[in-house]
């Protein structure tokens, strides 16, 4: 996860430790990080965009562990200003030749990277229309 946080903080340093090491089964889990500048501190004590940010490492973290085939993001990129989303959607990138993501969102960055596009526009009021495009890369 340090990595990961690494590339996207720019540096910093992070933990993920179990709040009851004797029972793992039932133990929760407590995320320290320290972003660049700032002090080590709970995850919970982050803005949006750290805490957005501290996520996604850890997402990434896991499929580098555990591949999954599949995985589906429901607007995880959301509290991320406009530089970041398109870190987060270069690492979707680089993360697809083992994974396949659906990803719903609404940012111009992340769609940018997509292969196929599919949404939902309404021309006339009250009538939907779904819309789909294969994208060249």
């Amino acid at each position: 996860m340090e990595k990961y946080l690494k590339n996207y903080f720019g540096g910093g340093n992070a933990s993920v430790s179990l709040t009851d090491e004797q029972n793992i089964l039932e133990s929760g889990i407590e995320i320290n990080v320290q972003p660049p500048g700032k002090k080590l501190q709970n995850m919970m004590l982050l803005s949006g965009g750290e805490k957005a940010f501290t996520a996604i490492a850890l997402l990434f973290a896991i499929l580098k562990i555990n591949p999954a085939p599949f995985c589906v993001l429901d607007e995880i990129e959301a509290a991320l200003d406009d530089v970041n989303v398109y870190r987060f959607a270069e690492y979707l990138k680089k993360f697809s030749n083992n994974t396949q993501f659906l990803v719903i969102t609404h940012r111009k960055g992340t769609m940018e990277v997509a292969d196929t596009v599919y949404g939902v526009t309404m021309e006339e009021n009250g009538i939907s229309k779904l819309l789909s495009m294969k994208l060249k890369q």
